[in-house]
């Protein structure tokens, strides 16, 4: 007997989904989001995100982020967007933000900082920011972005783990995400030196997007550069799926027009905004169709 009213009871399904990315948005700049076919494509992949963290965003003005804003509201009116940058951080005349831009009608940041890097072990220090979480299971939740340099990426990514602490400190809070473009694959992170990582082998660390993940657009290329990591029992309880983005293929775009967005996918996961997943009932289940009134339904 198929008994869908009762399937219906047991899955999780049907909670909305928190979409939280990152996107290397290389060098974006004024000049590049004034074009108006990347315009076009970066304002459509903001929009699929709740929080998205941008990294080389080069524009030491801000025009090109209050541009991407402004048009990035006008194409979605479900909500407000707003976004929070970090100061032009790096070691010489190249220096780089992180921007957050999130739909501000669903979170909002309830404090932010540098990360203090007093033995200057990141090219680019984390910004960190604390956001609210739809969620009675969570009610804020941490990000952690770092862009690593490829020259120093097992150091960077090693000393992710120390920032992870002081945000675990700062905020008396372990649920957190820490996300960006860690070249974490290929020639610049060998397998075996991914596995001793920090973050591998300490126990409570959710890598979410797979190590065999293509996260680059070039079709020469196939690495796992970019990165979703998973911290905390609610986070991680609440997580529903983890995927790059392949732009390309969704707005049918050849490999060139999208090499003038990025070289890069964003990665993102989704997380339930309801309670954690329900586990499957096994040997009660039949008690529970006992208890269940008549459904009127035919054999």
């Amino acid at each position: 007997m198929h008994c869908p009213a009762v399937l219906l009871l047991l899955l999780p399904g049907g909670a909305e989904a928190f979409r939280i990315c990152a996107f290397n948005a290389q060098r974006l700049t004024l000049s590049k989001v004034a074009r108006e076919h990347v315009m076009d494509t970066f304002v459509r992949i903001l929009a699929r995100c709740d929080i998205m963290v941008l990294q080389e965003v080069v524009d030491a003005s801000g025009s090109a982020m209050s541009l991407l804003l402004r048009e990035l509201n006008r194409f979605d009116d479900s909500g407000s967007y707003s976004f929070l940058s970090s100061p032009s951080l790096g070691r010489s005349t190249y220096m780089e933000k992180y921007v957050y831009v999130y739909r501000s009608h669903k979170t909002q940041v309830l404090d932010s900082y540098v990360y203090e890097d007093e033995d200057d072990l990141f090219a680019r220090e984390p910004f960190v920011a604390r956001f609210t979480f739809p969620s009675k299971v969570l009610h804020s939740l941490a990000l952690v972005p770092l862009h690593t340099t490829p020259k120093a990426v097992e150091q960077e990514l090693n000393a992710l783990y120390d920032v992870f602490l002081d945000v675990s400190q700062h905020w008396q809070n372990r649920d957190m995400i820490l996300l960006g473009d860690f070249n974490a694959d290929c020639a610049s992170l060998t397998k075996k030196r991914l596995g001793e990582l920090v973050l591998r082998t300490e126990a409570g660390f959710h890598w979410a997007i797979d190590d065999d993940e293509d996260t680059t657009v070039r079709a020469s290329t196939h690495c796992a550069y970019d990165r979703i990591v998973l911290h905390g029992e609610r986070c991680q309880s609440l997580l529903r799926s983890a995927a790059a983005f392949n732009f390309p293929r969704s707005f049918q775009l050849t490999e060139e027009e999208a090499l003038n967005i990025s070289d890069h996918y964003p990665v993102e996961v989704e997380l339930n905004q309801a309670a954690p997943r329900v586990q499957p009932l096994g040997p009660a289940l039949p008690l529970l169709l006992l208890l269940l009134p008549p459904l009127g339904l035919v054999a």
